[in-house]
């Protein structure tokens, strides 16, 4: 009973509830966790008492890749290095724009017109001639540079036809005064002269300098039909049937045992026309390739056909007589 003699309403005493003997042991293990080192070599599983550096770990530091950073780059430079050329290429067609201008700045007054149009200038004949130049013809100022080449060569290849013409003739010539059933070999080879010359310039070689000028679908199709003609004609001459106006092959060795200095100059002018259907043939592919580059097709032809036909003025004029005649007609019948 002595529990109940207590007096409640003293004050109790004074217990701190950490002056446990199981909460000081627990606690008085706090003293020394300033003094621990996680990286000391006794944690480690060593006993050698003493601390591992930092620096001396044998684990390099990890290093960002800069893969894509590089890949940026090289992209950058590749667009500026484009982006230099182009420059390049605006200057130098600009140069060659202000070269073209400048010429024609510096070009007399005669040789244009105030509409534009540009005096023609081939065949170059004399002033005090009484017949004019019928073409205009400038490579340098007509022809791309890509194309200006090949279009040469077939202006070097219709001097050379008209040059094997004109000793075909001298050839026909000596076969003639060495024999004169073959008279008719000489008159045909000065028809053949005077005709092949200027059609041929104009029906092959004018079409294929306005498909290289203009990049002309048409131009290019009436080119391939006519020079495939062209082509089959070097051949004939060539074989040198006799009584065809042509020194060939074939007459000129018949004329060995007649004569054989006629038969010479004969052989020199077949090999002549041999030269042309060789080099026909030759820049005949190399035309035909640069065709397949232009992008030109029969479409773009027929297309090109029909527009120069409409806006054809002499097409236009003969229409309109042709319906004006008619339309007088249907009156006078009413």
């Amino acid at each position: 009973m002595s529990g109940y003699d207590s007096n409640p309403f003293v004050d109790p005493v004074d217990v701190h509830p950490f002056q446990d003997a199981s909460i000081t042991q627990a606690s008085g293990g706090t003293e020394n966790v300033g003094e621990f080192n996680p990286f000391s070599a006794n944690d480690l599983g060593t006993h050698t008492g003493t601390t591992i550096p930092i620096g001396d770990a044998g684990s390099q530091p990890a290093i960002l890749q800069t893969s894509v950073e590089q890949s940026a780059q090289e992209r950058a430079s590749a667009a500026q290095t484009n982006l230099i050329k182009q420059q390049e290429e605006l200057e130098r067609k600009a140069a060659e724009l202000e070269r073209k201008e400048q010429e024609l700045q510096n070009r007399p007054i005669g040789r244009a017109l105030n509409t534009g149009t540009k005096e023609n200038n081939w065949p170059p004949l004399p002033k005090i001639f009484p017949v004019k130049p019928c073409f205009y013809q400038d490579f340098e100022e007509d022809i791309p540079d890509e194309y200006r080449r090949i279009c040469k060569r077939m202006y070097y290849l219709w001097m050379f036809h008209s040059a094997t013409l004109f000793l075909n003739i001298l050839a026909c010539l000596a076969y003639f005064t060495a024999d004169s059933q073959y008279g008719v070999d000489f008159g045909l080879s000065i028809l053949w002269f005077i005709l092949f010359t200027p059609v041929s310039f104009i029906c092959w070689y004018r079409p294929v300098y306005k498909a290289f000028r203009s990049d002309s679908s048409f131009s290019f199709f009436f080119f391939f039909f006519v020079f495939f003609f062209q082509v089959a004609v070097y051949i004939i001459q060539t074989v040198g049937i006799p009584k065809w106006g042509n020194s060939g092959w074939i007459s000129s060795i018949s004329m060995i045992r007649t004569n054989l200095a006629v038969s010479v100059v004969m052989m020199v002018v077949a090999g002549f026309f041999t030269v042309n259907a060789i080099l026909a043939v030759v820049l005949l592919k190399m035309v035909h390739s640069k065709y397949r580059r232009t992008g030109a097709s029969f479409s773009k032809a027929q297309e090109e056909f029909s527009q120069g036909v409409v806006t054809n003025r002499n097409v236009q004029t003969a229409a309109a007589s042709a319906a004006s005649a008619a339309a007088q007609g249907v009156f006078q019948r009413n």
